[in-house]
């Protein structure tokens, strides 16, 4: 009797993880789709030829007493910004990557664009469009909070966390999936 009590329960827990999985599983869909997507895509960005995200182009020189002040390589960076991208507003710079062992300079814009400059001369290596960037922002939910223009990125915080759990407690139902009827078989 006792033993047919806990099959009885075993079932119970079983359906019930069923259920959370399930519910879990078509509610979160898309957002699985998306992080699985962008998140393939991130993992091949370096060997995408350069389509995802260039290269780092070198300049002439990796001593930092030879590169010219952070100032003035940014407004040669602007200037590059206004003369091939676009004049019509002030660029908003993101993140500047100085890239020391590439004699280079990285001036990332927050319209998902960046312009790569030797830090010796001041000239333009390269100018991008940081794909790369804008798929990150895809899958960690961030770009919702650009698009709102929220402040303290709530969104990603909320989407990262909500992601998180779901995958977790689909690691935990899914194995209880595989192992309960594997031990209900086994005592049975």
């Amino acid at each position: 009797m006792a033993k047919n009590l806990n099959r009885k329960q075993q079932a119970k827990v079983i359906r019930t993880f069923r259920k959370i999985h399930r519910i879990l599983g078509a509610t979160l869909f898309i957002f699985f789709f998306i992080v699985a997507v962008s998140g393939l895509l991130l993992g091949w960005k370096k060997n995408s030829n350069n389509y995802l995200l260039s290269k780092t182009y070198n300049g002439t020189s990796v001593e930092f007493k030879e590169w010219q002040s952070i100032d003035s390589l940014y407004k040669n960076a602007v200037y590059f910004y206004k003369k091939h991208i676009t004049t019509a507003a002030q660029p908003e710079i993101q993140r500047i990557d100085v890239r020391k062992k590439d004699g280079t300079i990285k001036f990332v814009f927050s319209n998902y664009y960046g312009i790569q400059i030797d830090g010796t001369t001041g000239n333009l290596l390269h100018i991008e469009r940081r794909r790369s960037d804008f798929i990150e922002a895809i899958h960690d939910g961030s770009i919702l909070d650009v698009y709102f223009k929220t402040k303290g990125k709530p969104i990603k915080l909320i989407y990262t966390t909500v992601i998180g759990l779901a995958l977790l407690l689909f690691t935990i139902t899914g194995f209880w999936l595989w192992l309960g009827p594997k031990r209900m078989r086994k005592r049975a």
